[in-house]
């Protein structure tokens, strides 16, 4: 017990339960029907806030009081102090991720993850499992999968109606080992097996736009997202190419060193991005100019478009090698660090704010674009994308 109490006495912050509540529901009692004495708190930490024995009172009165204190799940508890703990910086992009989290996160980061190679989506109405996605020589693709099939159950469990991150949960599973899938098509019900590989995840999409201009969507920059940039670039020159537009649209962000790689395929020589932790000390980063893109360019972006997509754009911008096309960027100005702990658990972190090459914060305010156009969707063409019409327009003028 010594060495939680060790714990608690460091987390003083993290999971305090409001013991103080009065309500007006039926069947709960005032407190002074049951708390006429005041259990006692003594001592203070160091720095003078919470009473260091605070959670340890608030344990006992759950050991005393609490309607299921049989049940109470111990790891969980010390989970959600640590948490809380790290919510308590009132800082939305800070977070602490238990072990299992943190193996989610960190494939999220990289771009790659074990196991069949397809994409799902979930009916909201029916709730309906739906095939979307069937990657290129995927397991999925050589278990026989096609888009537009229904999935019924992974390994015997039944998925209609379960949350679609359980989901993906149970296909995900070791590299090497077996999945069973069963599924429906066009009515008739087929079971099929793939084996788990590890797969990347398609970052980047591409295709040439009426013969003349190039097209790529990014959306988020992973580690693998790099390769696959320059590798559309590459295939759209092969292609002819004589202008681009890069479609960072609802592009939460990413990895700070790839986002860096890829403008160096974009910018002349000078500054990308500058950064300044909490010392106020700087920290760089260049571009050699050796890769410049010298063809008419358009970066398409929307309020959704955050951190390593604004640093993009804004960039772009900055230095006029490109119009920016569609509305003002979600306005993410600061870096994270992701951090491990010794148990498997993770911090997230903010650890400083970056600056643009002319000098500018985008923090709260996000990336006005040259070029302002509110996307209008079309009852009678669901393929129809105005903002995209817009961006080939402004690269057509260019050329």
């Amino acid at each position: 017990m010594k060495e939680d109490h060790k714990f608690l006495k460091g987390a003083l912050c993290g999971a305090l339960v409001m013991l103080c509540v009065i309500s007006a529901v039926g069947g709960i009692r005032s407190l002074s029907d049951n708390f006429t004495k005041p259990h006692a708190i003594s001592g203070t930490d160091k720095k003078g806030g919470f009473p260091e024995e605070k959670l340890e009172v608030i344990r006992e009165v759950m050991d005393e009081y609490y309607l299921h204190a049989d049940d109470i799940d111990e790891e969980a508890l010390i989970e959600g102090i640590c948490a809380g703990y790290v919510s308590g910086l009132g800082d939305p992009y800070s977070a602490y991720y238990t072990e299992e989290e943190a193996r989610e996160l960190l494939q999220g980061i990289s771009g790659e993850y074990s196991g069949i190679g397809a994409g799902l989506s979930k009916n909201n109405e029916t709730n309906a499992v739906t095939i979307t996605t069937v990657y290129k020589d995927s397991p999925a693709e050589e278990a026989g999968m096609e888009e537009g099939d229904i999935l019924l159950q992974v390994d015997g469990h039944e998925v209609t109606g379960e949350d679609l991150n359980q989901v993906v949960a149970w296909i995900k599973g070791e590299e090497g080992t077996q999945v069973k899938l069963n599924m429906l098509r066009d009515s008739e019900e087929l079971e099929l097996t793939a084996v788990r590989r590890m797969i990347e995840v398609q970052t980047v999409s591409y295709e040439m736009k009426d013969s003349r201009i190039g097209y790529i969507r990014v959306s988020e920059f992973d580690v693998v997202t790099y390769e696959q940039f320059k590798d559309a670039l590459r295939a759209l020159d092969e292609q002819g190419m004589e202008g681009l537009v890069i479609d960072l649209r609802s592009n939460p962000g990413g990895n700070l060193t790839v986002v860096m790689d890829m403008l160096g395929q974009i910018l002349p020589k000078g500054t990308i991005v500058t950064t300044e932790n909490r010392d106020g000390k700087d920290e760089e980063y260049y571009c050699d100019g050796s890769h410049e893109f010298k063809k008419p360019l358009a970066v398409l972006v929307n309020g959704y478009s955050a951190s390593a997509s604004e640093i993009f754009s804004g960039a772009v911008q900055d230095y006029k090698k490109g119009k920016i096309v569609g509305t003002t960027t979600y306005g993410k100005g600061v870096v994270q660090e992701v951090l491990g702990l010794s148990d498997g658990s993770y911090l997230k972190i903010t650890i400083s704010e970056y600056f643009l090459p002319s000098g500018r914060s985008i923090d709260k305010v996000g990336i006005t674009p040259d070029v302002e156009v509110e996307y209008e969707p079309d009852e009678e063409n669901p393929e129809a994308d105005n903002q995209l019409d817009k961006a080939m327009e402004v690269v057509r003028k260019e050329l």
